[in-house]
């Protein structure tokens, strides 16, 4: 039988980064903030009964028989997450086509992880058969259903597709993904070359997901294992950057800037008075870093002020006062020392130098895609530069397979005559994974 003892709760801790001086009348204030999780249960603990609900969507279009060993593929590695599934653990199953069907257990839903269930679900999948279209939104609606059943604190899904949404319109796929945004999260895959990153990466980024490729399908098992591993990780769901702020000044921009971008200005909800929140979905225990940006009114010299309190913050189930989980001050001085308010904090430096690594790559691709060749290569050699001087070696080496780099420091680059399209898609889905700044 397995141990339900009550785990260990993970501790928050807040730190900012910034030079919080200013020349007279300046206005904008950059802080890095850091917040780290430590302390709570792993992922080799039994789960709390409720505590985590997974669904996993498997593609099962027409197209996932081409080769055969992509449905295979995919077999295998769902019956691996299942097997990853700590005992306890809510979950259920569902074939993905233009309809959405659930595999495993069935009748609107959810089992409970344990050595039987997790047979039976395995069982289940082996009567997995390709055949038909994609509509992804009815597979999230689907799963947002039988999460929605549950009283889990972590709801998670997990999404494999190996084509184009062809079957659904891109306004009802944003539609679908906007309501489940804030009720679980999801981590999406893409098999194969032929899907299209935008909608993977669209689709993890507003569920606050990873989104990755898996060009080799007999590597899904390994990436099924590992996603589901850091899944089982997550003990604490639903937490929130707040930011508050005083009169006269405002929020600018919230980005999340490690491990990757996504800029979460859009999606502030009002917290009281000159606050407000910034979903930052489910957390284990890791780190992750955000790029606050606030304007405050300018003042003279000498003066100072509290730019924003930033606070992480978990709702109270009950719906009473919400816990403050850690907490940060953001500052501006005014100052004439031209040194001082000139100066650019490196954390600040570095990950403001990473945000635009992702958007160049971008940018790049796609005017190589439109045969822009001068842009292209103009945008791809900005990156090979900031990839080199942060340090950033995984992205060099996947630029290094679409532009043939003559300075890396200069960025100085030619495009490559042919690419790989597994080649291209890789670098353009993780092109916003950023590296950490080096600590002193």
């Amino acid at each position: 039988m397995a141990n339900f003892a009550k785990p260990r709760a993970p501790r928050f801790t807040a730190e900012v980064y910034q030079n919080e001086f200013l020349p007279a009348g300046g206005r904008d204030v950059n802080a890095i903030v850091t917040v780290t999780s430590t302390g709570g249960a792993t992922a080799t603990h039994a789960a709390q009964p409720g505590s985590a609900a997974v669904v996993i969507m498997v593609d099962c279009s027409g197209s996932m028989q081409y080769p055969p060993a992509k449905m295979e593929g995919a077999r295998q590695a769902t019956a691996a997450a299942v097997d990853t599934l700590r005992d306890g653990t809510a979950f259920a199953v569902i074939a993905g086509t233009h309809v959405a069907k659930e595999v495993y257990p069935g009748q609107g839903r959810l089992a409970v992880a344990d050595g039987t269930t997790r047979a039976q679900a395995k069982e289940a999948l082996a009567g997995l058969r390709p055949g038909g279209g994609t509509a992804i939104g009815t597979w999230l609606r689907l799963a947002d259903g039988l999460l929605r059943g549950s009283s889990a604190a972590v709801r998670h899904g997990i999404l494999l597709t190996d084509g184009r949404n062809e079957h659904e319109e891109p306004e009802r796929l944003r539609a679908t993904l906007d309501a489940c945004a804030g009720r679980f999260t999801c981590d999406a895959r893409g098999v194969g070359t032929d899907w299209e990153v935008e909608e993977v990466t669209g689709i993890a980024a507003a569920l606050l997901g990873t989104a990755d490729i898996v060009a080799d399908p007999a590597r899904l098992t390994e990436d099924f294992t590992r996603m589901m591993g850091a899944v089982m990780g997550k003990e604490v769901a639903d937490v929130s950057l707040r930011l508050w702020t005083p009169v006269g000044a405002e929020i600018r921009y919230v980005k999340q800037v490690a491990p990757s971008v996504l800029d979460l200005t859009g999606r502030r909800t009002g917290a009281g008075p000159r606050a407000g929140d910034y979903p930052t979905g489910s957390w284990g225990d890791e780190c992750r870093e955000y790029h606050v940006c606030v304007s405050v009114p300018a003042a003279a010299v000498g003066q100072e002020m509290l730019a924003a309190r930033v606070s992480l913050v978990l709702p109270d189930p009950a719906g009473g006062v919400p816990s403050v989980l850690a907490q940060g001050l953001v500052r501006a001085v005014w100052t004439n020392d031209l040194a001082s308010s000139t100066a650019i904090n490196p954390q600040v430096a570095h990950y403001t130098g990473q945000a635009e690594l992702a958007l160049v790559i971008q940018q790049g691709l796609h005017a190589r895609k439109q045969g822009d060749i001068g842009s292209a290569t103009a945008k791809l050699g900005r990156a090979v530069q900031l990839a080199s001087a942060s340090g950033n070696e995984d992205t060099a080496k996947l630029l290094a397979k679409v532009v043939d780099v003559v300075d890396a420091a200069a960025g100085t680059v030619r495009l490559k005559a042919t690419v790989a399209d597994a080649d291209e898609m890789t670098l353009e889905t993780r092109s916003i994974r950023t590296v950490r700044v080096k600590r002193g």
